[in-house]
């Protein structure tokens, strides 16, 4: 049912449950593992033009950290990419061209902290993603540490 599994991160603690469940299904399914991490273009045009590059090395930094954490989590090998642009259509256009069963996905990411439902970036791939989309989001319990609760658990 789904060969191939694209796990949406930015590296934020509201995406780990994300890539927990992501990698579960990918492995009842053994299905081939993309991790993508896209750097937002429009955060690096907003920034005062000498702080550009430091600020794209930064987010490429925490990008490459981002895919690390997916690859060290991963018990088969991850496909990676980093990508620059707007996140939503980056992350569904990279679905369409790797031909993607299923883009799993964070509802919280770096700048999502206080939204209510879903992120501004989860809302639009629900919206537009040429496949399915999996949100999870984080639990909240009440200040302990968040426990990754896996499907069969679910």
């Amino acid at each position: 049912m789904f060969d191939t599994v694209v796990i949406a991160t930015d590296g934020s603690d509201s995406v780990k449950r994300a890539v927990d469940t992501a990698l579960d299904l990918a492995d009842r399914f053994d299905a081939e593992v993309h991790a993508l991490s896209v750097i937002d273009a429009s955060e690096v045009d907003a920034s005062p033009q000498q702080l550009r590059d430091e600020l794209e090395t930064a987010l490429e930094t925490t990008a490459d950290a981002a895919l690390a954490t997916v690859e060290e989590h991963a018990d088969r090998d991850v496909t990676t990419a980093v990508r620059e642009g707007h996140p939503a259509a980056e992350i569904c256009e990279y679905a369409r061209e790797i031909d993607a069963d299923v883009i799993a996905t964070g509802t919280r990411g770096r700048h999502g902290e206080n939204r209510l439902l879903l992120g501004s970036v989860a809302e639009r791939i629900v919206r537009t993603s040429p496949v399915p989309v999996l949100t999870v989001r984080q639990l909240d319990l009440a200040g302990e540490d968040d426990e990754t609760e896996t499907i069969a658990d679910a």
